[in-house]
């Protein structure tokens, strides 16, 4: 039997392996191939793209260093003229950042014609050009503005700069018309390689697309749609679905992958109905903890001060009037001693008050009520009373609420509304105060809301501020749980 499972279980994994596995290394090196065999026809037409590709951006890099070249000769010419003009300083510092910055371009310009010697023969024209201009023209008019401004605006000295610079913006736009062509003939040179490439792919292209869609079309349906199912079932899954399974026919690697999801669900819906049933235990165990202390309370320390204020009394009534010192004293003893048993008895009632386990949920909200600092107007519909948990879930969560309005609100009326159904019991507490109310920092509704959720209940706070703060909780009655109502 056992030889049998390790056989199947051996089978599986080498099904598994050899599933899409070898599907997809059939398909993918089918799509190789033809691939393969289309790169090796466009390798030639490529290689000639590539190299006219590279003279385009060649020219393109040279058109824009010829372009700051010659914006570098107007800034010197504007430069130079605004000093000329208004013997202003400003004007120098551009000036000497144009001078510069001109041997830089001026070689990066001869370097990107190098292989032209006709491009390279007009950029050193143009370099010679703006170095007369600078040394023969520029730099002494400069000077001569300096200790003369009036010769240096003469009208001679200003027809010579007007020449020399239209000399070298002639050399510039040669240049940039000879560099355009230049690039117009590898763009046609360029198109033709394109083109061959466009011809040549034609055929490989048409059988790599028929390749892919029929293999797109198989993994579609084998892979894509069972994954989408498989994310469809974990997006149930995260909000809370633990009955949602998929089915698993899926092949080789997928099928695996849809039982191990089932699995998981499986064992998630497990692992809540034993969290659930685990807090359903720890919220009833503290119910019956604090039952107890109410009851130990009331039948032992509350006995015996309500006893030991009766002995008070009886001895204040048995001083003899002229000790009226002493019968102060057992009167003022007594009523501190009542006043203790009151605070005892409220401290009790906060643990787990005695008329909830007696009377039931409706007498427990009326008395709750009674004893609001904030007017309460109640709306009670309860046949039958429910399990025991959910009546001390509602009383606490009704008890924190009002406790709340009464603290925070400053709210002039509370209405709590409680409906019993044979399945569910609602109970909605709103006032009309503040608002602003959360269930975050700290706030006591921290714990009844874990209280209910135990219960398999929800709690919603609705306060917007300035509207006052409505809270509800709907929790499920179990069939057959409810005990009437006393």
């Amino acid at each position: 039997m056992d030889e049998t499972i390790g056989y199947e279980h051996a089978a599986s994994k080498l099904a598994v392996r050899s599933g899409l596995t070898r599907r997809m290394l059939v398909a993918s090196g089918l799509l190789a191939l033809i691939i393969a065999t289309a790169f090796a026809v466009l390798l030639s037409s490529v290689a000639d793209l590539r190299t006219s590709e590279r003279r385009a951006r060649q020219s393109e890099q040279v058109l824009v260093v010829a372009n700051r070249l010659e914006r570098l000769v107007v800034d010197l010419e504007s430069a130079q003229r605004g000093f000329v003009i208004t013997s202003q300083k400003r004007f120098l510092q551009p000036w000497r950042d144009a001078q510069v910055a001109f041997p830089d371009q001026a070689s990066n310009l001869q370097q990107l014609v190098a292989d032209n010697p006709e491009q390279q023969v007009r950029a050193q024209r143009i370099t010679q050009r703006i170095t007369s201009y600078l040394l023969d023209y520029s730099i002494p008019l400069v000077i001569s503005a300096e200790q003369d401004p009036a010769a240096a605006r003469s009208e001679a000295a200003t027809d010579e700069g007007r020449r020399r610079i239209e000399a070298i913006r002639t050399e510039f736009d040669q240049f940039v018309a000879t560099e355009q062509q230049l690039a117009a003939a590898r763009e046609r040179r360029s198109d033709v390689a394109a083109t061959r490439a466009i011809i040549a792919a034609t055929a490989g292209l048409a059988g790599s697309i028929l390749l892919i869609v029929l293999f797109a079309g198989y993994l579609t349906r084998a892979i894509v749609r069972p994954v989408r199912e498989a994310a469809a079932m974990a997006g149930r899954l995260a909000q809370g679905d633990l009955s949602v399974r998929i089915p698993e026919r899926g092949i080789a690697e997928i099928g695996l992958l849809q039982r191990s999801f089932n699995t998981m669900a499986e064992s998630l819906q497990q692992s809540r109905t034993e969290l659930a049933a685990s807090r359903t235990r720890i919220v009833a165990a503290g119910d019956q903890a604090r039952r107890q202390i109410e009851r130990n309370l009331h039948d032992g320390i509350q006995q015996r001060l309500v006893s030991l204020v009766l002995d008070l009394r009886s001895a204040e009534a048995a001083v003899p009037r002229e000790l009226s010192e002493v019968r102060a004293q057992l009167a003022e003893m007594a009523e501190s001693l009542t006043g203790a048993l009151n605070d005892l008895r409220e401290l009790s009632r906060g643990i787990h008050p005695a008329i909830l386990s007696d009377g039931g949920l409706s007498p427990a909200l009326k008395a709750l009520a009674r004893r609001s600092a904030v007017p309460v107007q109640l709306d009670i519909d309860v046949q039958q009373r429910p399990p025991e948990p959910i009546e001390v879930a509602a009383y606490y969560v009704a008890a924190e609420a009002l406790a709340n309005t009464a603290k925070h609100a400053r709210a002039s009326i509370a209405h709590v509304k409680l409906q019993a159904h044979s399945d569910r019991l609602q109970l909605s507490i709103r006032d009309d105060g503040e608002g602003g109310a959360t269930t975050d920092g700290g706030s006591g509704l921290v714990g009844l809301t874990d209280r209910v959720e135990a219960l398999g209940g929800t709690i919603l706070v609705d306060s917007p501020p300035g509207q006052g703060t409505r809270l509800d909780i709907d929790v499920p009655i179990g069939l057959g749980s409810m005990s009437p109502s006393s």
